[in-house]
């Protein structure tokens, strides 16, 4: 499987209805998520895995890349304690469901895909395929990241079009 083509790019860029361009989700780019990488990044890297296991797979693949770009839109620096009121792990999927209920009219699929995207750590358990598509490329995309596998493919350069 090729990590981008042009066709399967504009097929994801559809799913997304210009989500992409709204300010909440461009905030992202100056959240710093996992080492070297921004919370935008991050993203739009789990929403287009998503959505190509869930083409691959046959699922709902426009839940899949809604779900998995608004993911992590919780909208605050991470290691700001004043920010959410507990552990990150737990408490930014609710922050990230709010702020992605005020940004679109989410399907219950992609509320779950946004709540429990973080099992077994949070509390809310996947309760589709796509949920767990989505958790799963969430894990496979943040051990590119940290692992540095990210930056050999280039994938800053591809995302910043």
């Amino acid at each position: 499987m090729r990590l981008i083509s042009f066709s399967d790019w504009n097929a994801f860029l559809t799913c997304l209805d210009g989500l992409l361009d709204e300010p909440q989700v461009q905030i992202m780019r100056s959240l710093p998520h996992h080492p070297g990488v921004n919370c935008y990044e991050h993203s739009v890297f789990v929403a287009y895995v998503a959505f190509r296991l869930a083409r691959r797979w046959n699922l709902d693949y426009r839940s899949c890349a809604r779900g998995g770009l608004l993911h992590d839109l919780y909208l605050y620096r991470w290691n700001d304690q004043s920010a959410h009121p507990g552990l990150q792990c737990f408490d930014h999927p609710e922050f990230a469901l709010r702020n992605a209920s005020e940004l679109t009219d989410l399907s219950k699929l992609e509320r779950n895909i946004i709540l429990a995207h973080m099992w077994p750590l949070a509390l809310h358990l996947p309760r589709s395929r796509e949920a767990w598509t989505v958790s799963l490329a969430d894990k496979l995309c943040a051990t590119a990241e940290v692992m540095g596998v990210w930056k050999r493919l280039k994938m800053r350069a591809v995302l910043a079009a």
